[in-house]
């Protein structure tokens, strides 16, 4: 009778050493955390503006309930805007982040381009002063500014308004930083062509430091067209009043609280730069990026 032996091969891997798939690594468990709470930060912080965008076509009780079968309706928007002089306040508000755009251009590029580029006595004190602005809260001079500006007869204007943000800190720290990192060649080459310092300052360092300007340019316009306590008390009349204040007067409890057109009426104050932003939003990250803005 044959018989007929099974033979194992001396190379085969035993039963318990055959490989499993590997556990998740640590690595791909934060990645998956990080993700996870970066999708929860950005819906937490875009929930009260899809709110406002249900609200602002749909009835008051529609919105609170929030209804789903409720039908869209574009009443809130007529409503808003017949309740407010809006052109005026588009206007005003265009006016007020323009007269401060421009002052902090002015100022700020002076005072960076002198910490810059000039020796002088008390330089570091100086700029450590400059410095100290920045954890100064505005509210704090509030009541300094208030009695500053009715002394020199600016209140109720789009100047008395402008003028206490004009010179900003941060401004003159960033575009000292950036005309620091200009090569010192372009500004000798400037010189031996006969330039005068703000021939130098206008031909050399401003066209080098554009992307900064454009980028401190979106940050000044969304902070100041923002802006509400400070043209809330400096005003005094819808002639010069500008967005924030004007859409306020929609949540004043004698002139009712209606949530479908406060949320209306809030579209129509932030869609110049919702619009804005989705028309040059790659121009705008760029302009971040090579400022080096975080």
């Amino acid at each position: 009778m044959n018989t007929t032996t099974l033979r194992i091969p001396r190379d085969a891997a035993p039963a318990a050493d055959i490989p499993t798939a590997p556990a998740m690594s640590a690595d791909r468990l934060w990645s998956i955390v990080d993700t996870f709470g970066a999708w929860l930060l950005a819906l937490l912080w875009i929930a009260p503006l899809l709110f406002a965008l249900w609200a602002a076509f749909h009835t008051a009780n529609a919105a609170l309930s929030l209804d789903w079968r409720a039908p869209l309706i574009l009443e809130n928007f007529r409503q808003a805007w017949q309740a407010a002089p809006w052109l005026r306040y588009f206007f005003n508000t265009f006016v007020l982040v323009s007269l401060i755009l421009v002052g902090q251009f002015t100022l700020c590029t002076l005072a960076g381009f002198a910490f810059a580029r000039f020796q002088f006595t008390g330089k570091k004190i100086l700029f450590v002063l400059v410095l100290l602005q920045l954890f100064v809260l505005p509210e704090i001079l509030i009541v300094e500014n208030y009695a500053m500006v009715t002394r020199l007869g600016m209140f109720d204007t789009p100047l008395g308004m402008a003028v206490p943000y004009m010179a900003s800190a941060f401004g003159i720290f960033l575009l000292r930083q950036t005309f620091m990192q200009i090569p010192r060649e372009l500004e000798e080459a400037a010189r031996i062509e006969g330039c005068g310092w703000f021939g130098v300052l206008w031909r050399v360092y401003v066209p080098a430091a554009t992307p900064v300007y454009l980028a401190y340019a979106l940050v000044s316009v969304a902070t100041h067209w923002n802006n509400f306590l400070w043209p809330l008390i400096v005003t005094n009349s819808p002639a010069t009043r500008p967005l924030t204040v004007g859409l306020s007067l929609f949540g004043a409890p004698e002139s009712g609280v209606n949530i479908a057109i406060i949320s209306a009426a809030t579209l129509v104050a932030i869609a110049p730069l919702m619009i804005g932003f989705l028309v040059f939003q790659r121009q705008f990250i760029q302009a971040f990026l090579r400022a080096g803005i975080r």
